[in-house]
Parts: C-alpha cells; structure tokens; sequence
C-alpha cells in the first residue's frame, strides 16, 4: 500500500509539474500575455518572498484558526446528531424531510445572514464554516452506521448487551473510517468557505481580506495568484495529513468513498 501511494504521489508531482512548465513556456513564448497573466516562475518566486512578510503570516494564522474551529464544531455537532438518525428510525423520519430542505443551500448563501446576526467578525466566519462543514460528516455518518454489520450487532445483543453497547462496540467503530473520510471532504470545503467568508466580509485580519486588499492595488496579480497558491497548499497539506492518519488509524479497512 506505501508503494502504491508513493507512486500516486508521484504521479501527481509529475503531472502539476508538468502543467506549470507549460504554463511558463506559453508565457515566455507570447502564448499568453504575462500582463494579463505572470509567469509561474514569477508566481512561484513572489509567494517565496510572502513567508518573509509578517501581515501574510498573520492572514493565513488567522484563517487557519476560523477552518480548525468551524470545522472542529462541526464535527462536534454532526458525528452525535448522524449517530441519532442514523440508529434511531423514528429520528431518521422526524429530520429527513428538514434536512433534505437545508442540505441544497449554498453556504455562501447564509453570509449575509451570518453578517446580520455576528456582525463582520470571526464569529460569523465560524459560524458559516461550521454549517458548510457538517454535511459531509453527517451524511457520512449516517450512511457508515447503516452499514453496520447486521451480524456483530445480532451477536452482541445476543449475549445480552443493549443498543448503548451495540452503538459504542460495533457500530461506531465500524462507521469511523466512514466519518474520517467525511471529515476530509469537509476540510476542503470549510477551506474555501473561509477565504469566500473573509472576501464577502472584509475588514478582517485573514487570507481572504489579504486577497482582497491585494486585489485593490494596481499591477498586484502576481501578489493575488501567490497567495492563491499558497491557500492551494494548505488544502494540500490539510487533506494528505487527514488522509495520511485515516490509513493509519483504520489500515484494517479500504479507504470509504465520499456519501
């Protein structure tokens, strides 16, 4: 298995590497304007030079601190709740209806209202992140509990044990790598719900309103697309450390597929 992810890896090192040579070959040939769009190595080399600045640190400190949170609340809120719907039919019924009506709704949707009742501050970040983050966890919850091996639970319940017992020995166990990888779809999008949330509220202190006061200088684009970059790699580096203890947390089991 550590070949084959090595390999994958590698592959995917090949490929990106790849595109951003083309990229810099269609610029430096006149293929695209490097007006309109710098050179990768221009890019790569501005975003270098942001670590060095202590308000580009700050920004994406900040950011991170609004993703751990409204994706830790989420989490927090989701796994108990799937647990209940997922166990519980009468639940199931009571809710299906509810959620189905909420789970459409774009999370950048809930902004203004979110600006409404929190006021432009972290607060309403969390808040906005928290919401978007709970649907992969809740989904994939529910749906790793209802596929608790019918056998184990017969056998505990048989030997006496109740449904607190069942939940807590079997089903939940079962469910884990159901939830971690809910966890990791729900990492990338409260990502991207954080900087939406930052650039839609302005007047913060992270990578979104970073962007935004980027984006308000002239001849900046270079600046803009680094900082893009760099957001680019922290969902990278967030989804291969959450991807990397589910393998070892549940190595007994193949890897769950996104609800």
């Amino acid at each position: 298995m550590t070949r084959a992810i090595t390999a994958r890896a590698a592959r995917g090192v090949l490929g990106a590497a790849g595109l951003l040579a083309a990229a810099e070959i269609a610029g430096r040939t006149g293929l695209m304007d490097p007006e309109l769009l710098p050179l990768v190595s221009t890019v790569l080399a501005r975003a270098g030079e942001l670590t060095a600045e202590a308000a580009f640190r700050d920004a994406i400190a900040t950011t991170l601190q609004m993703w751990a949170t409204g994706l830790a609340l989420a989490v927090a809120i989701a796994v108990p709740v799937g647990a209940l719907i997922g166990t519980v039919p009468l639940a199931d019924r009571l809710t299906g209806p509810l959620l189905e009506l909420l789970r459409p709704v774009p999370p950048v949707a809930l902004i203004p209202l979110a600006l409404l009742a929190f006021g432009s501050t972290g607060r309403m970040g969390v808040a906005v992140v928290t919401f978007a983050s709970c649907w992969p966890v809740l989904i994939n919850t529910v749906r790793g509990l209802r596929g608790t091996d019918p056998v184990a639970v017969d056998t505990l319940r048989t030997f006496g044990f109740g449904r607190r017992a069942v939940l807590w020995h079997v089903a939940l166990p079962g469910a884990a790598p159901f939830i971690a990888t809910g966890v990791r779809v729900a990492a990338g999008i409260a990502l991207i719900v954080t900087v939406t949330a930052e650039l839609y509220a302005g007047g913060g202190e992270g990578l979104g309103t970073w962007l935004l006061e980027a984006g308000a200088s002239a001849g900046e684009t270079d600046v803009i697309l680094a900082a893009v970059v760099w957001a680019g790699v922290l969902g990278l580096v967030a989804d291969t450390l959450l991807a990397g203890a589910s393998r070892r947390l549940f190595h007994w089991q193949p890897a769950a597929r996104p609800a």
